[in-house]
């Protein structure tokens, strides 16, 4: 091989990349057309972004004043019609706390419409608290507590099952006479209820269920002429209850089907 071929063995070929040529007009053009949207749009929301002028607040107000729920949202209201907060106005109007919920929507062209429905309270939850339909502890330290309410107490987590049990147990003793007055859970899981007529009905920690179920099916239609003289009635156990009477006496029934017999007797002997 000669000096001039190694020499153009050598050598590397230059590779030439060429790029599409680009109009700068067609580039310009789209982002014209972009900046003019965005500056309309930001130009059209500073016109309509005007002071709120008015609010108009509905509702059933018997706990809660309009006056309160004006308070709690008075330093979301700075903002402009269009740039105020309607999920977080609507958030603290909720924390209010006899509030259930509440709605916030505009009203061209510088009105708020809030719309709030209160909280109902269906138990009184330990010494002062209120639970409402759905078991939830909505007021921690109530000043007035209607008379009526059942009364449910158990650890702070649960106090939505021990309120579906209470709903649960009062809708099927309703049918015979009866009724729930208190529903208490202690901290070892165990469950006791007391019924209207200050029967107490034990249920223990274990079988549950099957306990309330043997009590509702059976035991309470039975004992319902008689509630009168009973002061408690023991469900912990694996087969049967038993009866404690208010003098002291006891009466043990070994099988649930043959409850109906024994309290027959116990009637017959007056």
């Amino acid at each position: 091989m000669t000096r001039k071929q190694a020499r153009r063995k050598k050598q590397k070929k230059a590779v030439r990349f060429s790029l599409p040529k680009i109009r700068m007009s067609h580039v310009a053009a789209p982002l014209v057309a972009v900046a003019a949207v965005v500056a309309t749009y930001y130009v059209s929301a500073s016109m309509l972004d005007r002071p709120i002028r008015s609010i108009e607040i509905s509702g059933p107000f018997q706990r809660v004043t309009a006056l309160q729920i004006e308070e709690a949202i008075s330093g979301q209201l700075e903002d402009g019609f269009v740039s105020a907060d309607l999920a977080g106005i609507q958030q603290s109007i909720v924390a209010l706390p006899w509030i259930d919920q509440a709605t916030v929507a505009r009203r061209w062209p510088s009105r708020l419409r809030i719309t709030v429905t209160e909280q109902v309270p269906a138990a009184i939850w330990g010494e002062s608290g209120l639970l409402n339909v759905r078991g939830e502890l909505f007021v921690t330290t109530a000043r007035h507590i209607p008379a009526e309410l059942p009364r449910l107490s158990g650890p702070e987590n649960r106090s939505a099952d021990v309120a579906r049990r209470y709903l649960e147990v009062r809708d099927r003793l309703i049918p015979v006479g009866l009724d729930l007055r208190r529903v208490h859970l202690d901290p070892r899981g165990a469950w006791d209820m007391t019924l209207h007529n200050g029967v107490e009905v034990r249920l223990g920690r274990r079988d549950v269920d099957a306990r309330t179920d043997l009590f509702l099916d059976i035991v309470a239609d039975i004992i319902t002429g008689r509630v009168a003289e009973i002061d408690y009635v023991d469900m912990r156990y694996s087969n049967g209850f038993t009866i404690g009477w208010n003098n002291g006496s006891r009466t043990p029934v070994d099988d649930a089907e043959d409850a109906m017999d024994e309290m027959l007797a116990l009637r017959g002997s007056d």
